[in-house]
Order: C-alpha cells, then structure tokens, then sequence
C-alpha cells in the first residue's frame, strides 16, 4: 500500500477528472490549523452567575484562613497574619492576568476528589510548592512562606509560560484519579505526555567509562575529546577527527 502520484490517480479517475478536483475542494473545507501558541484549557463548572476567578478569589481566600486557623494552632509564632493575606491578594492578582483560575480549580478538584476517597496524595514537588494559593486550596501542603518559597519560580507574568503542578499519587490509585478526570472534564480534554531524556555526547562518554569500572581520570580525558558544542554527537564527533 502506498500514495498514489497524481499521475497514477488521474489515469485511474480519466473518465471523472471532476472527482479529483472535488478532493481538492474537499480538502480545502476540511483544513485545520492548530493554533501552538494558545493555551486552551477544560472549562471548570462555576456555579452560575459566578466566574472562575470569582470563585477561584472565594475558595482561596476560604482555604488560607482554615489554614491559619491550624497553623496558630500549631506554631504560636507563626508570621502576622498580613504577610499571608497580601501574598495571597499578589498571587490572585497574576493568576486571574494571566487566565489560569481555571487551570487552578481544576487541579485542586481532582486532588479533593483523590483525598475523599482514600487515595494518597503527595505534600507538593516542584516550583508549585511556592505557590501560596495552592496550599490555600489543598493542592500542596508546605507553607511557602515558612519555607521561603517563591511563587515567581512557579508563575511569573514576565515570562507567559503554562503553570505545571507536579502531583504524586499511589500508584494503586494513579488511574483511578484519571478516569474521574476523563469522566468530569471529557476524555478528548485529557491525554498523558512520555518524556524521553537523552544525555549529551561527553556524558555519554564518562557514563560508560564509569560503568566499565575504568578510572575517572581517563573517563575525563576522553570526554574532553570531543567538541564542546550544542548538538554536539559522537558521530559528528568521529567525524571531525
């Protein structure tokens, strides 16, 4: 089986040229763009008559004073009060500019919905574990502001990037999770990536010296053989020699 040339589809189609020139039209009704640089989302289900930054405000808000409630609890000489509640205003701020409410309650709606039924979820990894509005929601739990987190590293209005919660559950209850996030938002809203790493040609170099057992010395000199540029393989680099 292969595509045919346009030669081949003529000679077969000589009696109905008309038909060919249809799939031109065809085609042409059915051209797509994807648009690479939009980020498009989920829509989060608000109650009516409320946005998702509204309620986004509403829960966080909710959340912090909850969390300040446990916390003074625990810690009687935790930060002034003012110092969490104007954080949490900052934040707010920056995520409704940059459109992400939703993408916020989302997260924090599928970690709910994993704690109520007795699936384990982990206390927070990555940039995100700065950011205070999730640990307001649930998302996390590390106090950003005791450990000294910063939330620019997780979201930042001068570099527009998509927010990106790393989130660890059991792996008993891992597809659990996803089948109530295919259920609740749609399954063509929902797909998992694969991440390949790939190492740099001296890495590659000293990793395998350091596997044969042989002398790290030697692992360097021979690393240090091969051009120190981007894209740089050992091929190219035999190549160069």
């Amino acid at each position: 089986q292969y595509l045919k040339s346009s030669d081949e589809m003529s000679a077969l189609f000589a009696d109905r040229s008309d038909a060919l020139d249809n799939t031109v039209d065809l085609a042409r009704c059915c051209n797509f763009e994807f648009e690479l640089d939009r980020i498009l989302l989920p829509a989060y289900p608000v109650p009516s008559g409320q946005s998702p930054e509204q309620l986004l405000r509403e829960k966080a808000e909710t959340g912090l004073r909850e969390r300040l409630t446990a916390l003074s609890q625990k810690t009687p000489s935790m930060r002034a009060t003012h110092e969490y509640t104007s954080r949490l205003a900052a934040e707010i701020s920056v995520i409704e500019h940059m459109g992400f409410a939703g993408y916020f309650l989302i997260v924090a709606d599928f970690i709910d919905w994993a704690k109520a039924h007795d699936i384990p979820v982990g206390p927070g990894r990555g940039s995100g574990a700065g950011s205070l509005v999730a640990y307001s929601l649930g998302i996390t739990d590390l106090d950003p502001l005791e450990h000294g987190l910063l939330f620019e590293r997780f979201l930042n209005p001068e570099r527009v990037t998509m927010p990106d919660f790393d989130i660890d559950f059991c792996i008993e209850g891992r597809d659990r999770v996803i089948r109530y996030v295919e259920e609740r938002y749609g399954k063509d809203c929902v797909a998992q990536i694969a991440t390949f790493g790939t190492m740099a040609a001296r890495a590659v170099v000293r990793d395998v010296v350091r596997v044969l057992g042989l002398p790290y010395g030697f692992a360097d000199r021979l690393a240090k053989l091969i051009p120190f540029e981007i894209h740089m393989t050992l091929e190219r680099a035999l190549e160069s020699e």
